[in-house]
């Protein structure tokens, strides 16, 4: 990865696990000058119950999360711009009309932007000027109210998403890949083979590497692809950010699969 990574938000006054804190801060080497500490609230949590078959389900309490205000976008405005992309994931930024000052100040600034969603139909209007909006199979279903099929995807999404003012729409299939979509393109981007044992956290990985390849400079469909194959990968282990594969890893597994 080239440069570096900002993490921006708040945390409650009673701190769930501190010692994960201080690693994106310090071995992670991630900026978290940005997270504000909210007195008198709880860090939010998300417990994760993983079923037989390795699907999961999520249970979310925001917590401090629901704390942020546009003042606080407003506070790291001179770091936002000197960003090359921005992950904004709906759980976090709902609230007191945040998605869309952030969207707001984005289209401000030219930056790219990807936008995981948490939500119905009702916030769609929040999300005009994103670059991607990046919603799984349940996801686009509950926003679009259409059954979540790749021949219906294609279609729904060219009539029905660039109304709002979206670039581009990537909806994660699981394994079966993911959707990429625009207005001058519909591309399905197939899965890489795994052994999948556990999917939580695999959405994240998705995001996250996405978010890293875009900034990169590499061509679309290529940031897709190898989106994809990290995703895929983080469902090879147990866990969340233990399974996720570093770098080193990562490029290895990309050069002897990426012709497949």
């Amino acid at each position: 990865m080239r440069g570096g990574c900002i993490y921006g938000g708040a945390r409650g006054q009673r701190f769930v696990r501190p010692s994960n804190y201080r690693e994106l801060s310090q071995k992670l080497g991630i900026d978290t000058s940005h997270v504000k500490q909210v007195e008198g609230l709880s860090s939010g949590v998300a417990p994760i119950f993983v079923e037989p078959d390795g699907q999961n389900r999520i249970l979310v309490v925001k917590g401090a999360n629901d704390a942020l205000k546009p003042t606080d976008v407003d506070a790291a405005a001179d770091m936002l711009k000197a960003t090359d992309c921005i992950v904004l994931p709906v759980l976090k930024f709902a609230r007191n009309g945040l998605l869309h000052h952030r969207i707001r100040a984005k289209t401000r600034n030219s930056m790219h932007s990807e936008f995981q969603p948490r939500g119905k139909r009702s916030r769609c209007r929040e999300l005009a000027g994103l670059d991607y909006f990046v919603p799984n199979e349940s996801e686009a279903e509950t926003i679009t109210g259409i059954a979540c099929k790749i021949s219906t995807t294609r279609k729904d999404a060219r009539q029905n998403w660039w109304a709002i003012g979206i670039r581009r729409v990537i909806i994660t299939l699981g394994s079966k890949g993911s959707l990429l979509a625009g207005r001058d393109l519909s591309e399905h981007v197939p899965a890489f083979p795994v052994k999948a044992i556990d999917s939580t956290g695999a959405g994240d990985a998705f995001i996250g590497s996405f978010a890293v390849f875009l900034a990169e400079g590499l061509p679309e469909l290529e940031v897709v692809r190898r989106a994809n194959l990290y995703a895929g990968l983080s469902t090879t282990g147990v866990g969340t950010q233990k399974s996720f594969y570093d770098r080193q890893r990562f490029d290895a597994e990309w050069a002897g699969r990426s012709e497949q």
